[in-house]
């Protein structure tokens, strides 16, 4: 159900959009706080190095090289 909207979701799933936004709200709150969030993300340093396996990519690489940090979970 990866990149379809909440129409074609609840259409799969036999639900309202209304259903599917309410859980999918929930499923988001769930995973951006609380113990999942401090459990599993770990947010980089501010002078923390490119990683290796990204710097060392030509096919990622310049997606990153000018990149100055992240807001929103977008890079700038």
């Amino acid at each position: 159900m990866t990149g379809l909207s909440s129409w074609h979701i609840g259409e799969g799933f036999q639900h309202l959009t209304d259903t599917i936004s309410q859980y999918f709200k929930q499923m988001l709150h769930a995973f951006s706080e609380g113990p999942i969030y401090t459990t599993y993300v770990h947010l980089p340093r501010v002078n923390s190095l490119i990683p290796s396996h990204i710097a060392s990519n030509p096919k990622i690489f310049p997606y990153f090289k000018d990149a100055i940090g992240a807001l929103d979970g977008t890079h700038i």
